[in-house]
């Protein structure tokens, strides 16, 4: 499984605006700078972010982004699964239905259902307030 820069960007940008004091709005161009992310390319982060529920939007002068849950119920897998649709290995695990006609009788289908849940056990698993601590535990330190 591979995440691409959209899903790491996302990551970086929902840990900047957590970091920041709560109910304060952050400006697109104020993220654009800070985590050095053209305007056009973080407009197209931020959108299925806002549209995920994880982002409240302002217009006006005072006008920005802001979280619309707490660091601390914002999870990394909430943030994945909003930029990826899914946090799932292969496509046959996909909760669109994208099946494959071996599932029945695929011999690996267990493997990637168990790597699909370890990988989202541990993206569930670090609130978005770990993030931005820098406390966040990898798998061989537990």
């Amino acid at each position: 499984m591979r995440f691409f820069t959209k899903s790491r960007y996302a990551l970086r940008v929902m840990a900047d605006i957590a970091s920041r004091p709560q109910g304060v709005n952050v400006s697109l161009k104020a993220l654009s700078e800070s985590q050095h992310i053209s305007l056009k390319y973080l407009e197209q982060i931020i959108v299925p972010l806002s549209r995920a529920g994880l982002l409240v939007s302002e217009r006006g002068s005072q006008g920005g982004y802001r979280l619309a849950v707490s660091p601390e119920e914002c999870t990394a897998g909430d943030v994945l699964r909003a930029i990826e649709g899914s946090l799932a290995p292969v496509d046959c695990l996909t909760p669109d239905g994208r099946s494959c006609d071996r599932r029945d009788r695929c011999p690996t289908i267990s493997f990637w259902k168990g790597l699909g849940a370890c990988v989202e056990n541990y993206a569930d698993g670090v609130p978005l307030s770990r993030l931005v601590s820098g406390c966040v535990e990898t798998p061989e330190s537990e």
